[in-house]
C-alpha cells in the first residue's frame, strides 16, 4: 500500500473479540516496525466460521471502535473472508505482522508484502482462555 508521503505501512489481522494486554503489545510491537499501522479485522460472519457459532462476544461495530481507540492503530477494515488474503492483495503492505504463536503455518499473503515479521506474543494471554476463565468463575 503505498502511500503519497512514503510512509511504511505494517498490517496485521485479527478477531480481536475481547480486547487485552497481548493484543495492545502486538498493535504496540507492529506499529514500531513502520509508520501506519492497518489492522484486518474479521467480521462478526467471519468469526462465526472461524471460532464457531457463539462468537464473536462483541460484534464487529463494537471492535472496531475499541481498536480504532487506541494510539497505535492507525486504520481498520473489516473483511468478510475467513483469511486476509484478498485484502492483502488488495493493500500490499510494505511489512505483514503476526504472532510467533503462527508458528511453522504459512503466512497468508505473505507474497503480497515486502516482508514479513513474527511478533513474540505474552504468555497466557488470550481471547479464549479469558473467556474459559470467565465461564469456571461463574460457574462455580
Amino acid at each position: 500500500m503505498a502511500l503519497k508521503n512514503k510512509k511504511t505501512v505494517v498490517f496485521t489481522n485479527g478477531c480481536f473479540d475481547i480486547l487485552h494486554r497481548g493484543h495492545v503489545e502486538l498493535f504496540k510491537k507492529a506499529k514500531a516496525l513502520g509508520d501506519f499501522l492497518v489492522v484486518g479485522l474479521n467480521s462478526d460472519s467471519s468469526v462465526r466460521r472461524i471460532k464457531g457459532p457463539k462468537r464473536p462476544i462483541n460484534g464487529q461495530q463494537d471492535r472496531a471502535i475499541v481498536l480504532g481507540a487506541l494510539e497505535y492503530v492507525d486504520k481498520i477494515i473489516v473483511f468478510s473472508q475467513d483469511t486476509p488474503y484478498e485484502l492483502l492483495k488488495i493493500l500490499k503492505p510494505d511489512i505483514l505482522v503476526k504472532g510467533a504463536d503462527y508458528g511453522g503455518k504459512e503466512i497468508i499473503g505473505r507474497g503480497f508484502a515486502k516482508k514479513t515479521a513474527r511478533i513474540r506474543l505474552i504468555k497466557g494471554k488470550s481471547t479464549t482462555k479469558l473467556i474459559e476463565k470467565l465461564k469456571a468463575n461463574l460457574i462455580k
